[in-house]
């Protein structure tokens, strides 16, 4: 895992000559103009099966949020994009500095972390919501990207863009007596009790947030990064986060399993519609809880190969019984050409054991006072 700093859209032109290789504007050597040049449209690569390729190493990590903040408008200004991406080197490089060796501990419970002066970024609130006054990784590890998201050269304030306001719409009744329900469920337990009730990331499950998704999100940490490899029939999407995987059967008349059978992230069939792979999956596991999404999930993506280094990814959310209304959104994946490696997430990790047996020792402990009162 290293920082990458996202890659620039190339864009590709050719310009052919008329008979000449002088370029437009030329005066041809009778004195006349030169033939204009021809510009030549960018169209994707293609695999042997004469589809669009989208294989390769690729990022989605970005400092915008999926919902819109406040009252900004969908497109921002160019001088608010460059404040965000200012403020985030500002504070990385502030997190950078040396600690100091004679500092005194910290108080208990934890202390705020000390930023530069300024208006705190929607990275900086969530980083320090993830870690609290405890903390957890320095600055060392987190790569949350260092660019706006930015389609067709304009800055997003957002990924939402229907809702045109922004946001994601409203849970429906039976979703908030479902989350409920959840929360009344859990209370029946003591957090710790056994390793069922921890997290999926925390127990290496899934990857962090909705890394692998669908649909597939930056997590705002690190190792936003993927790996796709096509075929005739299929696509897989490995994302480093967890090294999970998806498989994306193609077809155009292939049908999703019985509702009994629920993988880690749905069940994904995939098309072409011209230059598009769209994607439809159903059938998550009962565990993957999107946002509070129920059984009834449905995910559509849709990948473009937009240019040689940049893959435009939007999605729709359908779940009538979760969410007053559909709702969509778009962002991109970055091409870059370093590796990816396995990131081991079990190897070496005793935390869980340690979190569990800790437990199990309190618990004798408070037995044993229990029983000399």
């Amino acid at each position: 895992m290293t920082r990458r700093p996202l890659l620039a859209v190339a864009a590709i032109t050719i310009a052919v000559a008329a008979g000449s290789p002088q370029l437009a504007g030329d005066t041809a050597p009778d004195g006349g103009q030169a033939p204009r040049a021809v510009t030549k449209p960018w169209t994707a690569p293609r695999t042997p099966d004469g589809k669009p390729d989208l294989q390769g190493n690729w990022s989605n990590a970005t400092l915008t949020p999926l919902e819109r903040m406040g009252k900004d408008a969908l497109i921002l200004t160019d001088e608010q994009a460059a404040a965000i991406e200012n403020r985030t080197k500002e504070v990385s490089d502030f997190r950078d500095l040396p600690s100091d060796p004679n500092r005194p501990p910290p108080v208990k419970g934890g202390e705020d972390r000390p930023l530069p002066p300024g208006e705190q970024t929607f990275i900086e609130r969530l980083s320090a919501s993830a870690g609290g006054k405890v903390g957890g990784y320095n600055n060392f590890w987190l790569d949350p990207g260092e660019r706006v998201l930015r389609i067709d050269g304009k800055p997003r304030s957002a990924m939402v863009i229907d809702p045109p306001e922004g946001r994601v719409p409203a849970l429906t009744p039976e979703a908030r007596q479902r989350s409920m329900q959840r929360a009344a469920d859990t209370k029946k337990y003591r957090e710790f009790d056994h390793p069922e009730l921890r997290g999926l990331a925390e127990r290496c499950l899934t990857s962090f947030g909705s890394n692998l998704g669908p649909p597939m999100l930056p997590n705002y940490f690190y190792n936003n990064n993927y790996q796709i490899v096509q075929t005739k029939d299929h696509v897989l999407i490995l994302t480093e986060m967890v090294h999970d995987v998806r498989v994306v059967r193609l077809g155009t008349n292939l049908q999703h399993p019985p509702k009994t059978v629920r993988p880690w992230f749905g069940d994904s069939i995939g098309r072409w519609e011209g230059d598009t792979l769209v994607v439809e999956t159903t059938n998550f596991h009962p565990l993957q809880q999107y946002r509070g999404a129920s059984e009834n999930l449905k995910v559509i993506e849709r990948f473009t190969r937009a240019s040689p280094d940049q893959i435009l990814y939007r999605f729709t959310v359908e779940d009538s019984t979760t969410f007053t209304a559909p709702w969509t959104a778009e962002l991109v994946f970055n091409r870059f050409d370093e590796m990816i490696f396995e990131y081991a997430c079990h190897e070496g990790n005793y935390a869980l054991a340690n979190i569990l047996g800790g437990e199990r020792a309190k618990e004798k402990r408070q037995a044993a006072e229990k029983k000399q009162q």
